[in-house]
């Protein structure tokens, strides 16, 4: 499985301060980590997690692990483990601070399939004197993590249907042992373009999601070409018939 470029992602929020009386006060933070995608191998013991607070104020950080599976109609499941840990889990970080962590793999890897969890990184409020109501809101990041033995590989397969006139309804399965993250799905007709998806649907293995593609012009019955592209660049390519 070819991994794609790890970027820094600098996550910001805000509170519409018209959705809250006009005399609260809204406290909030801005951190960023690196990569935002986690890959680790069976040989593996413990991967480097850069957390850099942006703000001009101290931030306090904690981990959650979470092992990450998917209903077959794809609906996320996350449960609190101790498979993995980051350490520190708890991060207390000046302003402008840099901090390596360590996640570390406490369980054995399965060789035969990939191993999926969640990492969520919270921001631990804390209410700031001042007059007034005060609203801490916390950040909370999620990001997910693979271990991926090289037998682990993706298998999706794709039906269709017309949903409306201007929208191609695709379910597709996985039935690998690798995750799937389709990135975009497009169908064509010669040189015209008739629908498309753009997006970063995932799909674990055993599961199932329907995404939906979208055209400007109401799509005609006849044969067309759908192309399925995934995170690492990778495509799969069917003709299909247009209802």
């Amino acid at each position: 499985m070819n991994v794609p470029p790890r970027r820094s992602s600098l996550v910001t929020y805000a509170l519409l301060l018209s959705l809250l009386a006009p005399w609260a006060v809204v406290t909030a933070g801005v951190f960023s980590v690196t990569p935002v995608r986690l890959y680790m191998t069976p040989r593996d013991r413990a991967i480097a997690v850069t957390l850099t607070n942006e703000a001009d104020t101290e931030v306090v950080l904690q981990a959650d692990i979470n092992a990450w599976s998917q209903k077959p109609d794809g609906t996320d499941e996350l449960v609190l483990t101790e498979d993995l840990i980051l350490a520190p889990p708890i991060i207390k970080l000046a302003p402008k601070a840099r901090q390596v962590v360590r996640l570390a793999l406490l369980k054995p890897a399965d060789a035969s399939r990939q191993l999926t969890y969640r990492m969520i990184i919270r921001e631990v409020p804390e209410a700031l004197p001042a007059a007034g109501i005060q609203v801490p809101i916390a950040l909370a990041l999620s990001m997910p993590v693979f271990i991926t033995p090289p037998a682990a590989k993706r298998e999706v397969n794709c039906t269709n249907q017309l949903a409306d006139p201007k929208t191609l309804s695709l379910q597709c399965s996985n039935t690998g042992s690798a995750y799937a993250q389709i990135r975009e799905a497009v169908v064509t007709r010669g040189p015209q373009t008739l629908a498309r998806f753009e997006g970063g649907s995932y799909i674990l293995p055993g599961a199932r999601k329907t995404v939906n593609l979208k055209g400007e012009q109401p799509l005609t019955a006849g044969q067309a070409q759908l192309v399925v592209t995934f995170d690492d660049g990778q495509s799969l390519t069917t003709s299909i018939a247009l209802p």
